[in-house]
């Protein structure tokens, strides 16, 4: 079945949506986060990056 710019416009659109879920509900916990964030070291950012690009991945083939 062929992806169609609906169904990525769809995906987009519900990115956005959840990404926007955290700072508009607690901006300061955000903050606190990414503060976090910037103190972790390089390879464990890439090993958290590839762990959630695989589950993506699994539930991409598990739906479709």
């Amino acid at each position: 079945m062929p992806l169609s710019l609906a169904d990525l416009l769809a995906a987009l659109g519900l990115f956005l949506v959840l990404e926007g879920i955290a700072p508009f509900l607690n901006p300061g916990g955000l903050k606190r986060a990414m503060a976090r964030l910037a103190e972790v070291g390089d390879r464990e950012l890439r090993i958290a990056g590839l762990g959630s690009m695989l589950v993506g991945i699994v539930i991409l083939f598990l739906v479709r």
